[in-house]
């Protein structure tokens, strides 16, 4: 029965996290297939580069909703708080991320899973989400490189998480969360560690032009 309940959370936590919000948000706002422009990615940062601050803004609360519906449905699902409600919750947050990233409906592409994992750490511990996400827009906003800053705010969540869990026991499943999801990040953010690096990654507010633009590479696509 247990096996049953977890197999339930995964797959309601994929199929949640697996909706497109970006992609349904950019095709209504601007008829743009926003796989198809910049990145290709689905996440806030495509959409505001392609679709405007509005659009984005929709599509940030909108996938922080995916992460943060599936830890909800994972209580409901297993209808107690207990230890096994604890595991559940990091299923289900997980199973969002995996699915935003990979989502059914975009023949398994999608983002790179920032507002997902923000907002199933918000279901989980809204604390460490909101010291994260400050960190994240703080440094977003003063080097204007939205990868640093979604880097920096999973590691600033994860960091917060393991200083509770040291010095106040809390629950190690917080701690196994923030850590997987910070690993994830930084290793979908891989290509623009690189451009960021060698100096080449593109600043927040700067516009890009479809993939099939002869100005526009896939070598120098951005988040």
């Amino acid at each position: 029965m247990i096996i049953a309940l977890y197999v339930a959370v995964a797959l309601v936590g994929y199929l949640l996290g697996s909706i497109p919000f970006g992609v349904l948000i950019s095709k209504r706002s601007t008829k743009t297939d926003i796989t198809q422009v910049g990145s290709g990615k689905i996440g806030m940062t495509n959409v505001l580069r392609t679709a405007g601050k509005k659009a984005a803004a929709l599509s940030l609360l909108l996938d922080m909703a995916k992460g943060a519906l599936a830890v909800i449905f994972a209580g409901l699902i297993f209808g107690t708080f207990g230890e096994d409600y604890l595991g559940a919750q990091v299923l289900a947050a997980l199973s969002a991320l995996a699915g935003h990233s990979w989502s059914i409906f975009l023949k398994f592409k999608g983002g790179r899973g920032v507002a997902t994992f923000i907002g199933g750490l918000l279901a989980i511990y809204w604390p460490a989400a909101v010291f994260g996400g400050a960190v994240m827009i703080i440094v977003g906003s003063l080097t204007r490189y939205m990868s640093l800053g979604s880097i920096s705010g999973a590691v600033a969540a994860l960091a917060m998480l393991i200083v509770l869990n040291i010095l106040k026991s809390y629950p190690l499943e917080y701690v196994i969360y923030s850590l997987i999801g910070a690993i994830f990040i930084i290793v979908m953010h891989r290509d623009n560690i690189r451009r960021l690096l060698a100096g080449r990654e593109r600043k927040l507010g700067q516009k890009v032009e479809a993939d099939n633009s002869p100005s526009f590479s896939n070598h120098d696509k951005i988040a």
